[in-house]
């Protein structure tokens, strides 16, 4: 293994350590040195190839965030007939719910700070979308109301429970098998609710 290849391992291994505290087990707080011992490498390599924790975070997160992103695209622009787009958009939102439990919880929190405000959606798409809902609404495919409370609904019903699963979780008294169990049977339900037929 070349210099370089060990290096992008190592890296790697960083941000895939980070990921994981940050997103899969809700350490936001994680201190660098944490950060090293879960990788098993020494803390000063965090510095040497990230400079700091919170450019590593940053870069983090742009990585996760573009995830995000994507998906929003994907709805946005498809081709796709209109349910089929917003159950694509479901199942992938929900993938992510149960890889990255803790990522929107952290997307928000990081909003609230102020420190990386950045918006998924382009204008045009938008306006697209919600002209594809008001056609929906027309053909009796979905209970007529506002476009976006609509969009609230569906970001509602997709994201709520996991921005908020420690408390679920305690509340209900059930352990992660559990809840991830729910969160995977949520597809269609969530589809039922928001679509007619």
């Amino acid at each position: 293994m070349s210099k370089q290849e060990k290096k992008d391992q190592t890296q790697e291994l960083i941000k895939e350590t980070t990921k994981n505290l940050f997103f899969v087990k809700g350490k936001f707080d994680a201190t660098t040195q944490e950060i090293a011992d879960e990788a098993g490498v020494n803390r000063t390599l965090i510095n040497y190839y990230f400079r700091s924790r919170d450019n590593l975070v940053q870069i983090v997160f742009d990585e996760a965030h573009k995830v995000e992103k994507e998906k929003s695209e994907v709805i946005m622009r498809s081709d796709m007939l209109f349910k089929s787009k917003i159950a694509q958009f479901i199942d992938e939102s929900l993938q992510t719910s149960l890889q990255y439990p803790y990522l929107e919880t952290y997307i928000v929190s990081q909003i609230n700070k102020g420190s990386c405000h950045k918006r998924d959606v382009d204008e045009d798409d938008l306006k697209n979308f919600y002209k594809d809902i008001e056609k929906e609404m027309e053909l009796g495919n979905i209970e007529k109301m506002e476009p976006m409370q609509f969009i609230l609904n569906m970001i509602s019903l997709l994201v709520f429970p996991s921005a908020v699963r420690p408390l679920i979780m305690e509340n209900m008294m059930i352990d992660d098998k559990e809840f991830d169990r729910l969160i995977s049977q949520r597809k269609d339900i969530i589809l039922n609710i928001l679509f007619k037929n």
